[in-house]
């Protein structure tokens, strides 16, 4: 069976993607006309065997028939404009979701805001700093770590999942766990997101719990657990496999209220992650908002090598910058105020 896939590529941003778009030129990504492409990259994947094309998108009545309608259907997608089903967040702009890790051993600041005082205070500098969303979680991720029991996790959240719509009604507030006795604990109190690292497979009572809930959910791509997802990781094809498992996903939660994060640092090798970053426009064609978190990743340490940092801001915002010019629409951070500066330079020259 061939099967194809659909990445939107060169891009035109501010007046000049406004200008092409009016002229019929090239088309809005996303339906935000601040962001234009006029080329498609067309991958055709036939058991084993992958191969790719680059068109213009005004030669796309120069392919087959069965090949034309498939990618007109990925192009409707790509273009289509995404709805804004979280309060106060437009996918038309860049939206920074601020970690806040309340664990004594996540692989940057596990410890740091363990107690009710510091995480609030971090809490409510995120979100001075610009954060649109906090982005909660208990239970460490980092390659290697163990699973911790349920009970022991709550503890940890507890305080500010039932405290943060008291003060914060007009953010969103998102819950990092893989597990569905959490989530439905945090959706009674007002929790906006779903964020599980497993994709919904750790806890296959998941989608069964939330199915009952119009709860945003975040699928997340990890290939095994963080026991032993760095562990020589492999693929057949690291940026249709990972389409592939969002499709899958996509199609069994029936629901619009999804975002897609491929999962970086997740089961990859420093190549899967510059392969995903390099060419995340295509995940586009799947119809739904990208959320990335690079922030502080190992692979920033990989490239850089002498220059690396503790807090990787340089890495981490070069990455966020060119995601961003590739239409992600979100950005899991740990460091908000030195990203928010950034993209708000970078957007202020685009639309010069």
């Amino acid at each position: 069976m061939i099967k194809y896939y659909t990445r939107a590529c060169n891009f035109f941003h501010g007046y000049q993607a406004k200008t092409l778009i009016k002229k019929k030129l090239a088309l809005p990504l996303c339906g935000n006309k601040k962001i234009a492409f006029n080329s498609l990259e067309i991958f055709t994947r036939n058991k084993k065997k992958i191969s790719n094309k680059f068109i213009k998108i005004k030669d796309i009545k120069k392919l087959n028939k069965k090949e034309q309608k498939i990618v007109k259907s990925h192009l409707k997608k790509i273009t289509l404009k995404r709805k804004n089903f979280l309060k106060n967040i437009s996918f038309l702009k860049p939206s920074i979701m601020g970690i806040l890790n309340l664990t004594p051993d996540s692989f940057s600041d596990g410890g740091k805001f363990n107690s009710k005082k510091k995480s609030f205070n971090h809490l409510s500098n995120m979100i001075k700093a610009g954060a649109d969303i906090i982005d909660v979680g208990g239970e460490s991720t980092r390659p290697g770590s163990k699973t911790i029991d349920p009970s022991i996790e709550w503890k940890r959240v507890k305080t500010i999942v039932r405290n943060f719509k008291k003060k914060y009604k007009q953010k969103c507030l998102s819950l990092d766990t893989r597990k569905s006795d959490l989530m439905l604990k945090g959706i009674n109190f007002g929790v906006d997101i779903i964020n599980d690292v497993s994709g919904f497979e750790y806890d296959r009572n998941s989608l069964n719990v939330l199915k009952n809930y119009k709860i945003t959910k975040i699928i997340h791509h990890m290939q095994g657990n963080p026991s032993n997802m760095q562990k020589n990781p492999k693929y057949k094809n690291v940026l249709l496999d990972i389409y592939d498992f969002f499709e899958e996903k996509i199609n069994a939660i029936k629901d619009k209220k999804i975002i897609l994060d491929p999962g970086i640092g997740f089961g990859k090798s420093l190549k899967h992650n510059l392969t995903l970053i390099s060419k995340i426009s295509l995940f586009h064609s799947l119809g739904f908002p990208i959320l990335i978190g690079t922030s502080r990743k190992r692979f920033i340490n990989q490239i850089s090598g002498i220059n690396d940092s503790k807090d990787r801001t340089g890495g981490t915002l070069a990455s966020v910058l060119f995601l961003l010019s590739q239409g992600v629409q979100l950005f899991r951070i740990h460091n908000v105020n030195e990203v928010k500066q950034g993209i708000l330079v970078y957007e202020k020259i685009l639309s010069n």
